[in-house]
């Protein structure tokens, strides 16, 4: 990546597939580079079944599917387990009793047809209650979203000034922009903008940093270089275990 405009935070990392035979079920697996330009291979099944294999530039395939493999019964168990859960999952109705994400946790949805009270969202002892005049599935549905960017706009903002006293490289705030994106969590413009999806907010605060830090090491470095990487250690030492985190949320934030 050289421009600016492409440094982002995907939800989905770039990747080479490959895959092998484990009993009666071919098992794919992505191969994403590991930052580091040494050390032992990771493996990640992630909850909508993806399996992630984290290795170094250099290490050869074989010595990556080697290692794969010699984890496949754990990747099989991973996958029939995530898999027994899809399978319980049913699309999203903005019905109460429904489990929504803020913050990382979860909240139960309880939706108040009220015709006398004014329509609105509000996190009141464990629930997000939606107050409606006449139940409807898009209202609630809008309603919930727009409380979403509500709290994103404050939270992020929030989280951008605390991440700043870290960034010592960035001389002002940078402007930021709320904005729904299918495919990145954020992403810096070549004049430093930073720009971040409202879904983040439903993901744990040290993601939600993570996310921001990414960006403002954009400013310092335009593209995922060594230097990059270095300077994501610095500021955030345990980064990887942060991404990998919101990675295996985003089944979740997104369903």
């Amino acid at each position: 990546m050289n421009g600016c405009n492409q440094m982002n935070v995907p939800i989905k990392p770039q990747s080479q597939t490959m895959s092998f035979r484990y009993g009666d079920e071919q098992i794919t697996f992505e191969r994403v580079k590991r930052p580091q330009a040494t050390g032992k291979v990771l493996i990640k099944v992630h909850p909508d079944c993806r399996v992630i294999a984290s290795a170094p530039e250099g290490a050869e395939s074989e010595a990556v599917l080697a290692a794969v493999k010699k984890r496949g019964r754990w990747i099989y168990e991973q996958l029939r387990d995530f898999r027994k859960q899809f399978e319980l999952t049913t699309p999203r109705q903005y019905i109460s009793g429904e489990s929504h994400y803020y913050l990382g946790k979860q909240y139960l949805l309880k939706v108040i047809e009220a015709h006398e009270q004014v329509q609105g969202v509000k996190l009141l002892r464990g629930k997000l209650e939606v107050s409606v005049r006449a139940k409807s599935t898009d209202k609630v549905k809008v309603m919930l979203t727009d409380w979403y960017k509500a709290r994103a706009k404050e939270t992020f903002a929030k989280r951008l000034d605390a991440m700043l006293e870290q960034a010592l490289w960035v001389d002002e705030r940078p402007p930021l922009r709320i904005l729904t994106m299918q495919t990145q969590w954020g992403s810096c413009s070549p004049n430093g903008r930073i720009t971040l999806n409202p879904q983040l907010v439903k993901a744990p605060r040290e993601c939600i940093d993570y996310v921001i830090l990414h960006e403002l090491c954009h400013i310092a470095e335009h593209n995922h270089s060594e230097r990059f990487y270095r300077l994501m250690g610095q500021v955030m030492p345990k980064w990887e275990k942060t991404k990998e985190r919101l990675d295996g949320m985003a089944f979740f934030i997104f369903s």
